[in-house]
């Protein structure tokens, strides 16, 4: 018995060509939670409490502020894989390949430029300046440790060093240089970019998606609100 030559040969689910990584702020995240919360609090309570023209304007309210402390929070993150970064910022999402980059900058916003010259920035990165200042005192003190040898204190803080090391993939270790957590991933995309830059399968031209689904509710929003209060009286 043969199986019919049109019949598809059987096959699981399919699997990814590229698998990404993905990059988030856990404050912008924490922070979105806990202002959405609020917002969704203080909302519902003068929707369903309040009178008069009170749960107009709390609902008009609702429509403009959520979907604006979403963008800003909890939608930010970047896509890294082997062929291409992925930006999602609040209201686009870039990707660019990575032969059309030209650099990753970091000064006071972590940031991606092409070679066509266009700039965006890293919102799911944001610059820690205080996060710099623990890590470099974090390398000052490991450095006087070293030359003193002060082998009693450095245990007590390597084993907490080990801790935090758990929460990134390069994290910080007796071996290498300590670093803030936006610089380490800064430091995976530049790797990423020298590795693949040349390659010819992360060539290409960068693509700029905008997210009407995120505009669009905020727009409602801000103009259901003007109209509340231009005719408010």
């Amino acid at each position: 018995m043969t199986t019919p030559d049109n019949k598809p040969p059987a096959s699981g689910p399919p699997v990814p060509a590229v698998k990404d990584r993905i990059y988030r702020s856990p404050m912008g995240l924490a922070g979105g939670v806990l202002l959405l919360a609020v917002v969704a609090w203080l909302g519902f309570d003068a929707l369903f409490n309040g009178h008069g023209r009170t749960p107009w304007l709390a609902l008009a309210t609702m429509i403009l502020v959520l979907p604006l402390v979403i963008a800003f929070t909890l939608r930010p993150a970047v896509f890294a894989n082997e062929e291409r970064l992925r930006i999602r910022n609040p209201y686009r999402v870039i990707s660019v390949p990575w032969g059309e980059v030209e650099a990753l900058r970091s000064s006071f916003t972590n940031e991606v430029r092409t070679k066509s010259g266009a700039k965006y920035q890293l919102w799911a990165v944001p610059v820690s300046l205080r996060g710099r200042k623990k890590a470099e005192r974090r390398a000052a003190s490991a450095a006087r440790r070293s030359a003193t040898g002060g082998a009693g204190l450095g245990g007590g803080l390597g084993a907490r060093g080990v801790g935090f090391a758990g929460l990134s993939a390069r994290g910080a270790d007796d071996t290498g240089p300590a670093r803030a957590e936006s610089d380490k991933v800064m430091d995976d995309l530049r790797d990423l970019l020298d590795r693949r830059g040349n390659e010819e399968s992360a060539q290409g031209g960068t693509t700029i998606r905008w997210a009407y689904e995120v505009a669009a509710p905020t727009l409602a929003g801000a103009v259901l609100l003007v109209i509340l209060l231009v005719t408010g009286g």
